[in-house]
Formats: C-alpha cells, sequence, structure tokens
C-alpha cells in the first residue's frame, strides 16, 4: 500500500470500504488501526500490516491510531514500545495524537467482564489451565461443561470481585464467557476472558492482578476507539465469531473484522516467538542484527523505508497465504538504492599493485561520478599514485576460460584512471601473491584508448597512500532453507540456521570520501554491492554492512516470464 495513492480500489479490502462508504455503514468514516503487543521488535510482517492499516487510512481520508496491546505484563517493557515508534516513524508513518495502550481500558474491560455475568453470559471457573484444555474437546468432539459453569449470578459477581481484589494466587481462578461447548468454533468453547496474575504492569503499576486476555480486550478496544475496520491477518478468521459476540452481547458500536493473508518470506522466520528465542539464546547479536528481519535490523543493514514500501505494495493483499521469494524484496531495494546511493569504490580483499613507470611523489586527483543515474549528484575527486590496491579476485596467475580481468602480459582499465598491463607477480614464501608489478599507459587516462584499442575488463581500485582501513561484515541469509521449519524429524527451525550468514573482513580499503560518512549512510561499492556505514563505526574506524550484491535473480525471474 503506497502512500497517498488514488480512491481506486485494487484489492479486496479496498471494495470492502468502499461499499461501506456507499451505504453510509459508518457515517463516511474509516478509521483503522495498528494494534502490536510490545514484546519483542516489529519484523517485516509487521511492515505489512502497518502499509495496509495507515495505508488505508490514508487513501480514504480517514484516522489509524497506534494501540499497544499491553495485557500480558510478564513479557511486556518500554524497550519494545520504544523500538515499535520509532520503526512506524522511520517507515513514515504517524498517528498523531492517537496513541493508546489497551492497559488505559482495564477499568472499562471491567465494567463490560461484570455486565457479562449480570447477564448470565460470563462466570468463574476453578478449574486449573490443563483441566480447560482437557474439557475443551477437540476438532471432531465436544467439549464438557465445567462443573463450575452455573454458578449463580451473585457468586459469579462475589469471585470476581474477589479476584480483582488479590485474594486467590496466580492460576487458581479464570473468568470464562458462557457460549456453547458443543461450537464447531474451539474458540467459541467459553473463552477465558480474565486470569489472575499478582505481576506488576509497566503502566499501571501494581493496580492490577487480573489480566483480559486478547481476544477479549481486541474488540472492546476498538469499539471504545471507535474503529470501524478492524485489520487483521488471517489466523484470526476463526476468532471473528468471539470478536462479534463479545459487541453484540455487550450493546456497543461495532466495527468490521477483515483479515488478510500474513506476509510469508522465503529464507527467512517471521515468528516473533522464535525470534526471540534467537535473541535469547545469541544465534544472532541482539533484534537489530543486520541479519534479523526485523525493521530495525533491515535498516541497520541499509534497508530504506520505500524500499519496504515499495515491496509491501508489490506483493498486494489477499486472503490466500502464500510464500513470497525474498528476491522480491531485495529487488525491491536495489531498485531504489540504484537511483539514490552515490557510488565509490571499495576493495574489500586487497592486493597491492605497484605501477613501475608512474612518478613516485605525483598524485593526481581523477574525476569519478557519484551516480550515473542522477547526474545532479554530480562528480567527486578520486587521488590516484604510483601503489595502488585492486582486488585479489581481479588477479589469476594462471586465468581461466573466459577470464578476462588482470593476469601475467594481460591490459586492463582502471575505472576512471588509465590502462594498465601486469609485468611481475611478487609471492610470499607459502606461494601467496602478495604485490604486482604494472605499467600504464599515461595516453589512456580517463580510461580510454587514443589509439583505439580495446580492454576487457574494468576493475575499481584506490590509491594506497590514501585508502583508509575499513572494516566490512558481508552477510547472507540467516537460513539455508526457504522454509526454515522443514526440519528432520526431532530437531527445530535452528538446524536450519545458516552457519556461513556472516563474513568479516578487517583489511579492507575505501576512497578517501567516506571519512566523514555517518552511521546509517549507504554506497554501492562498484562491482561489489550496496553497503551501509554500521552504527558500530567509530571516529577513525569505518564499518559497513553489505546489504545486497548486485546480482538480481528477481529481475531474471520477471524477464523470464515475460518471455512465456
Amino acid at each position: 500500500m503506497s502512500k497517498n495513492d488514488s480512491t481506486k480500489p485494487t484489492n479486496f479490502i479496498h471494495e470492502i470500504i468502499e461499499k461501506d462508504l456507499r451505504t453510509n455503514k459508518y457515517g463516511g468514516r474509516v478509521h483503522t488501526r495498528f494494534p502490536p503487543e510490545p514484546n519483542g521488535y516489529l519484523h517485516i510482517g509487521h511492515a505489512k500490516a502497518i502499509c495496509i492499516d495507515f495505508g488505508i487510512a490514508d487513501k480514504y481520508n480517514g484516522l489509524c491510531n497506534l494501540r499497544f496491546d499491553d495485557t500480558n505484563p510478564i513479557k511486556e517493557e518500554q524497550r519494545y514500545i520504544d523500538a515499535i515508534k520509532e520503526d512506524i516513524h522511520w517507515l513514515d508513518f504517524d498517528w498523531g495524537d492517537r496513541e493508546y495502550y489497551a492497559s488505559d481500558y482495564f477499568e472499562k474491560l471491567c465494567e463490560y467482564a461484570v455486565q457479562l455475568i449480570k447477564k448470565g453470559k460470563a462466570y468463574v471457573d476453578d478449574l486449573s489451565a490443563d483441566e480447560i484444555r482437557e474439557y475443551r474437546g477437540t476438532l471432531t468432539e465436544p467439549g464438557k461443561e465445567s462443573p463450575y459453569r452455573n454458578r449463580s449470578i451473585e457468586e459469579n459477581l462475589d469471585l470476581f470481585e474477589r479476584m480483582r481484589a488479590g485474594e486467590f494466587p496466580d492460576g487458581s481462578r479464570v473468568l470464562r464467557a458462557k457460549i456453547d461447548m458443543a461450537s464447531g468454533n474451539l474458540n467459541m468453547r467459553d473463552p477465558v476472558m480474565y486470569r489472575i496474575l499478582h505481576k506488576s504492569h509497566h503502566r499501571q503499576g501494581d493496580k492490577w492482578c487480573i489480566y483480559p486476555t486478547y481476544d477479549f480486550t481486541h474488540g472492546q478496544s476498538d469499539s471504545i476507539e471507535g474503529i470501524t475496520h478492524s485489520l487483521c491477518s488471517l489466523e484470526f478468521e476463526d476468532h471473528r465469531p468471539l470478536y462479534d459476540w463479545y459487541l453484540n452481547e455487550l450493546g456497543t458500536h461495532h466495527p468490521q473484522q477483515i483479515e488478510f493473508a500474513r506476509l510469508n518470506l522465503s529464507y527467512t522466520m517471521l515468528s516473533k516467538r522464535k525470534l526471540l528465542k534467537l535473541v535469547g539464546e545469541e544465534h544472532v547479536n541482539g533484534w537489530d542484527d543486520p541479519r534479523m528481519p526485523t525493521i530495525s535490523g533491515l535498516r541497520r543493514l541499509g534497508y530504506t523505508p520505500e524500499a519496504i514500501r515499495n515491496f509491501c505494495e508489490r506483493i498486494g493483499v489477499s486472503k490466500s497465504n502464500s510464500l513470497v521469494d525474498i528476491a522480491l524484496l531485495e529487488h525491491c531495494l536495489r531498485e531504489d538504492l540504484n537511483k539514490r546511493a552515490p557510488r565509490v569504490m571499495g576493495v574489500l580483499r586487497p592486493l597491492r599493485v605497484v605501477i613501475d613507470n608512474y612518478p613516485e611523489n605525483e598524485v593526481e586527483e581523477l574525476d569519478a561520478v557519484n551516480n550515473p543515474e542522477d547526474p545532479i549528484m554530480g562528480t567527486r575527486k578520486v587521488p590516484f599514485s604510483r601503489v595502488l590496491y585492486i582486488e585479489q579476485e581481479d588477479f589469476r596467475e594462471e586465468p581461466p576460460k573466459k577470464y578476462f580481468r588482470l593476469a601475467p602480459g594481460r591490459e586492463v582499465r582502471l575505472r576512471y584512471a588509465y590502462f594498465i598491463k601486469c609485468v611481475n607477480v611478487v609471492k610470499d614464501e607459502a606461494g601467496k601473491v602478495v604485490k604486482l608489478h604494472c605499467t600504464y599507459d599515461p595516453k589512456t587516462r580517463g580510461g580510454d584508448s587514443p589509439d583505439g584499442r580495446k580492454v576487457k575488463s574494468t576493475l575499481h581500485w584506490v590509491s594506497a597512500a590514501h585508502a583508509l582501513k575499513a572494516e566490512v561484515r558481508l552477510y547472507d541469509r540467516l537460513f539455508v532453507k526457504a522454509n526454515p521449519d522443514d526440519v528432520e524429524e526431532g530437531a527445530d527451525f535452528k538446524s536450519n540456521l545458516n552457519p556461513n550468514s556472516l563474513e568479516t573482513l578487517t583489511e579492507c580499503r575505501v576512497e578517501p570520501n567516506l571519512k566523514d560518512a555517518k552511521p546509517g549512510s549507504r554506497y554501492q561499492f562498484e562491482r561489489q554491492g550496496y553497503f551501509c556505514v554500521d552504527t558500530d563505526s567509530s571516529k577513525g574506524v569505518l564499518v559497513f554492512n553489505r546489504t545486497v550484491p548486485l546480482r538480481d535473480t528477481w529481475a531474471k525471474i520477471e524477464k523470464a516470464q515475460k518471455k512465456k
């Protein structure tokens, strides 16, 4: 969903909303909400929901609330709230003055619970959690009624008030809705509304020792806020009858719940519980590790908010679950960075080159293009001298067939500079090539030959005397399988972790124009890929994350599809 989209419907949610607008169902209003739980960091799947919730409000000149579903004090922390707000703003969405918390509605929710007890629609149950699970039944067998189901209204009111007063220990009693233990929908078999939990809340302190469940909180919070369209992922479709039941029994404002398919991305895990395990067991270096699919991890890796929003728009909104190829996400990023990222030269695995016939103390300032996609970005000066660094892989002593880069006796072009020819190779005691001696043609300044001779390869380089030392972290996909949950019996998703998901290079060299590069700055290292300055950078020590290589597999997929 792109920002400021036209009013033309492009998916089934738009069609529902436009029908509601035509029939004046909600008085011409469109009011959505994004309701994250503050028990972890947002990931790329949440980005899709954010784009839908805020995007639809933007499309129809409506409103979108940010509401934290903070009903479980055991797992919630302020740092998660702060991170969620930062991520939404980074994606360029804003909730204005509509920042809400489900915990602010605890008193009202208690009133609703009492209202249902008085109607004979809720009761206090003494069964344990395991017993409730046992009594619930299965998909093929109906549940059994709790022996406490037919308590009197007076007894239920008294017990619920004593639950709230803290008289009972954790887990000893719950409040349940009285619906239908024989329902074909397990969510309607007397679901739990409140549980006892003597735990301090990050906003409410020690005021409460009973906490409402998500299913009871969600619809009532929507109603209190005047939400018109409650958009959620497809796994909540079976919860919609319960959502409707609560609102109907309470007789309050009734939003419409609409479900859409959640995002499933290849080579990626989007279960918050499993991501928490990766962090807790230190398989990654925190929630913002660039290998994580969290928004903070993607931001640190070098993703742009525009690329993520464009990706969410391209995958669309549907009612069917599917697996999206991560190559499409990477393609959207390359498209965006290609237009905005300055070009620079960086050598990841340096090989020393001495140009024997170049004056020893001479330094030239050569013109280099900042971005060929955007002439307005202009040019920069790069220093050229007698001693350079090129990539180790750009030289072969015995070049294989179709290898056109530097080799003994072969001439190549140096980007923006001169033609050079390798005339001698220096090796260490182990036989490793450590230095090349070359000659240059001074008539080829700028990379062109006045006599018209051609070379088949152009190499990037940096001046050894001027280059900055840098650390470069080469990130790969976190999992080796497209579906990380595809495991052998007895194993779990962690068995599919990629042992080579990070390679750190500490002897890299980059051109001196990057000396003042700030964390978060993105560049294209010519012939290498896109890189972002990491937050670990300090004065004098630049650290780059490889955001994405140049090779675009999705572009090839699209090209092949067009030929069919």
